[in-house]
């Protein structure tokens, strides 16, 4: 289960980025996740709150953005979403597709006040 692993690197990354802001609470943690990951957004909230609950991070919400798939065919310019896995262009069947989106692991704002 590597969504724990994962909400232990955000609140460790968000545990060290608040002491830079002595006296301030976290609220909100924006993460973009992109779908190559395979990460189950319900397990990684889960994750989050078991890893936060008792600590200064506890009730920070966490804010999932699920980035889809997406390509290009090298062999026709196609562009095309990915789903299932399935790297074959729907117009020339080929499967020299390049991935151009759907890799995404990043934090990208983190709300305090």
């Amino acid at each position: 289960m590597h969504e724990l692993a994962l909400a232990e690197s955000i609140f460790h990354i968000v545990e060290k980025e608040m002491t830079k802001y002595p006296g301030s609470k976290a609220l909100k943690v924006a993460i973009k996740l992109g779908a190559l990951h395979e990460i189950v957004p319900d397990a990684l909230q889960f994750g989050f709150d078991t890893m936060t609950a008792n600590t200064s991070l506890a009730g920070v919400q966490l804010d999932i953005e699920r980035i889809p798939i997406k390509g290009r065919c090298r062999n026709c310019g196609h562009e095309i979403v990915i789903e299932d896995f399935v790297f074959i262009c729907p117009d020339c069947f080929s499967s020299d597709i390049e991935m151009t989106q759907g890799d995404a692991l990043e934090i990208t704002h983190l709300e305090i006040e």
